[in-house]
């Protein structure tokens, strides 16, 4: 199958998905819900829906379960509404990159922080030797006759 055209039949089931938990779907136990992916795999048998809740770890497993009860219904509407022959079936998936994308942004805190405690300790400090260890006393000498550098044969300056 194309790939292409499972893409678009994932991002139809996306929003089929997220109009009908905010329409029809009237469980007490769903949370606040955002579907943010689905995936459907290239034979179009199987569909992975990721969603994420905003909430706590209670609200999140009410959430997940008021989901696994609608899954029947929700994969009706998705085969009435998109005409496949075959109905895929649905996979709810809470999605981890809220709490990854939270781990990073720590992370890179962290990083900020230790930059500037290294910006402290490096205020007003002199290097150890030499201001520039690398300049050198003497100008390179080059020999004007045949075009070569002394010392490497090779190089022909171009």
């Amino acid at each position: 199958m194309d790939p292409a055209r499972a893409r678009k039949l994932a991002d139809r089931i996306q929003r089929i998905v997220a109009e009908m938990l905010e329409r029809r779907i009237k469980d007490p136990r769903l949370g606040f819900v955002t579907v943010t992916d689905a995936r459907l795999t290239n034979d179009l048998r199987d569909a992975t829906v990721y969603y994420t809740v905003y909430g706590t770890d209670g609200e999140r497993a009410d959430t997940a379960a008021a989901l696994e009860s609608a899954k029947g219904v929700i994969r009706s509407e998705v085969g009435r509404q998109t005409g496949l022959r075959h109905t895929p079936s649905l996979a709810f998936v809470p999605d981890a990159l809220p709490d990854t994308a939270r781990h990073v942004d720590e992370l890179l805190a962290q990083a900020r922080a230790r930059d500037e405690q290294v910006a402290k300790a490096a205020e007003g400090a002199r290097p150890a030797g030499e201001p520039n260890p690398y300049r050198d006393s003497a100008p390179n000498q080059v020999v004007e006759s045949d075009g070569d550098v002394e010392g490497d044969a090779g190089y022909s300056g171009r």
